[in-house]
């Protein structure tokens, strides 16, 4: 059989990450955190001026809640979306994924609250992420064999980390020049017509396509691939397992991620253009997230899914752990390597779980399974919610680096034990 996929497979893919592109707006979030919480904490509660009238400044608790909550709702909603995809195709899901995403956008720039950003861009955003994600990655999985995984899951989901190298200077812009209002309203009525386009072109293969296989895989042994449905999958002790792998790699991620822009100001202090720049760090850590999502995707085909989660998290929890001296030490370059690598690892976590999942549960309803599995990346969630907590209780968030350290560190010590069921 020829190794050639037809071009529409292409096409797939390249819609898929369009989609994600912008359903990954939850990665520039530290660029609206860092407009809504003040460096003077006894201006939380107090209405803004100028250009943001209407708004009142926010703790670090209240600016993160928004944010944990659309994650976990979109972790959630991957269930569901997952089992629409499965279903009846990626077009639906995507279409209503940016029709929500856009909506709650919109609502959260037009109730100028804490309430509104909750509802709006926490429940709302959170829905349309769910649906939306869940329709992207599947739609093209399904086009190509499984020694691509990696590759092709890289290539969807680093539309998603990729999200923040132009959304945070955009948003940046926005809120300067059309308050944070503005920037809601601007970037909700874009997406919606990005993802509604972009999800017209997520068309599953034909009846009866078999994909290509590399004559490298026609010479070599023959692997076996058991599709498992939800319930068989819920019964294997791996699918827990897979749970907790989500959970140690990506709340990492998820603390640095909802902190990039704040970190930058205090480590820059110095320096008044990176000060006052903080989503610089963003959109850095926006391009090594993408990064790492091809790159640990590629090279997980060739040393194994789990050989490669383990080398990014001991790297990664390495520099967790190092992260509060380098805060202190208010070393600029330091900051950005560290996390870069965190960045890198969490990207890789985004295309290493959805391979691991089609791996060990097959891939034909992996929409379902995946959106399962993908319930840790909403626990998740849970470690920048604490890490908030802490900074107002403490003044710093260096505690939440050594959690987060912590637990990143014995799920690398769990992936060097799971197997595939029944190997």
């Amino acid at each position: 059989m020829s190794a050639t996929v037809p071009g529409r497979a292409w096409v797939v893919t390249a819609a898929g990450t369009a989609v994600n592109l912008c359903l990954g707006i939850l990665y520039a979030w530290s660029v609206w955190k860092s407009a809504l919480v003040p460096r003077d904490a006894a201006l939380y509660g107090t209405a803004m001026p100028g250009i943001n009238e209407g708004w009142i400044y926010l703790s670090n608790a209240q600016a993160t809640l928004a944010y944990s909550i659309c994650g976990f709702t979109f972790a959630l909603c991957m269930i569901p979306g997952g089992r629409l995809q499965d279903r009846y195709g990626a077009k639906i899901g995507a279409t209503a994924g940016g029709l929500f995403l856009a909506s709650g956008c919109i609502l959260a720039g037009v109730m100028k609250s804490y309430i509104g950003l909750v509802i709006g861009f926490g429940l709302l955003g959170g829905i349309g992420m769910g649906l939306g994600y869940a329709a992207a990655t599947p739609a093209a999985v399904r086009w190509f064999h499984s020694s691509r995984r990696g590759l092709i899951v890289g290539l969807v989901v680093a539309g998603y980390g990729a999200a923040a190298i132009y959304i945070s200077p955009l948003a940046k812009f926005l809120i300067v020049n059309y308050g944070l209002t503005g920037s809601f309203v601007g970037l909700g009525i874009l997406f919606a017509v990005v993802v509604v386009v972009a999800g017209q072109m997520l068309t599953p293969p034909p009846a009866g396509y078999v994909a290509p296989i590399p004559q490298h895989i026609l010479d070599g042994p023959k692997v076996v691939t058991t599709d498992w449905s939800a319930r068989d999958m819920l019964g294997t002790w791996q699918f827990y397992a897979l749970v907790f792998l989500f959970i140690g790699s990506a709340q990492s991620g998820l603390l640095v991620i909802a902190n990039a822009a704040l970190l930058l100001k205090d480590v820059a202090e110095s320096n008044l253009f990176l000060a006052q720049n903080g989503w610089i760090l963003a959109t850095f850590g926006g391009f090594v997230n993408a990064s790492g999502r091809v790159g640990t995707g590629r090279y997980s085909d060739r040393i194994g899914r789990t050989n490669a989660y383990a080398v990014n998290g001991v790297v990664s929890a390495v520099c967790l752990f190092a992260a509060p001296w380098v805060i202190a030490q208010k070393d600029v370059l330091m900051l950005f390597i560290i996390i870069g690598v965190m960045f890198w690892q969490y990207g890789g976590t985004l295309a290493l779980m959805p391979a691991i999942t089609a791996d060990y549960f097959g891939p034909k309803n992996l929409g379902l399974n995946y959106g399962l599995v993908f319930i840790g990346w909403g626990i998740a969630f849970f470690v920048p919610q604490i890490g908030a907590l802490i900074n107002d209780a403490y003044g710093s968030i260096d505690l939440a680096f050594y959690l987060s350290g912590g637990l990143l560190t014995l799920a690398v010590l769990l992936c060097r034990v799971i197997r595939k069921p029944g190997a």
